[in-house]
């Protein structure tokens, strides 16, 4: 595995996903949707913005734009009235209406199992791709959000300069068969417990594992 990939052993990377799988077997996203598409949309609009915006949001979009067609039916002034309580929405609108536009055209009106095809949509970048690859079609990738990039770094199991070095480095060390769920695993340590500014080490299940230095025991 090499020093170089993870601080970590790999005896020790086994023992953490285990007890994420057995604190948490079936990790879902905190986005609400009901379909690829609608998992596609909210992904683009919890750019820069909290899962619990968007979904306050898309309970008010998907009912009446839960399709490509309803979406450009309804169209950017439409979506911008819906989603203006989410940061960036005017630009957000124009992407989530361009890119219906696109899966009607090249695509059928599905939703793609392929990378290029995904980050050719508007508004979709490598992240999004991974979530929708991971989830969808579980794919074994791994969409770096700041508290992956965070946590992978702090607790030394894939440091990385990088979201792209961070993504290389984990799918070198994380064990296959944790692959389909690793994604959410790491984003709930980070968005709950690792947190940014005062990570919870007094409620970590890993935290006789983890190389931060700088552990919060009391948290």
């Amino acid at each position: 595995m090499g020093g170089r990939v993870s601080k970590l052993a790999r005896a020790d990377i086994q023992t953490m996903f285990e007890r994420w799988r057995a604190a948490n077997p079936h990790p879902e996203s905190d986005l609400e949707y009901g379909s690829p598409f609608q998992l596609l949309v909210a992904v683009v609009l919890s750019a820069q913005a909290t899962d619990k915006g968007v979904n306050v949001a898309t309970r008010r979009l998907f009912p009446v734009a839960p399709t490509p067609e309803a979406m450009v039916s309804l169209g950017v002034a439409g979506v911008e009235d819906i989603i203006k309580t989410i940061g960036l929405f005017r630009a957000k609108a124009k992407n989530v209406v361009s890119l219906s536009h696109q899966l009607l055209e090249k695509h059928g009106g599905e939703v793609p199992n392929d990378r290029a095809a995904l980050e050719a949509l508007p508004g979709v970048g490598r992240k999004t791709a991974n979530v929708v690859l991971n989830i969808v079609f579980g794919e074994p990738t791994m969409a770096v959000d700041t508290h992956i990039f965070r946590i992978s770094n702090r607790i030394g199991l894939a440091p990385g300069k990088d979201v792209v070095a961070v993504e290389q480095a984990l799918l070198k060390v994380v064990p296959k068969e944790f692959m389909d769920h690793a994604h959410h695993w790491l984003i709930l340590h980070g968005r709950y417990t690792c947190t940014a500014r005062k990570p919870l080490c007094g409620q970590c299940n890993i935290t006789d594992l983890c190389r931060f230095r700088d552990k919060n025991i009391a948290g």
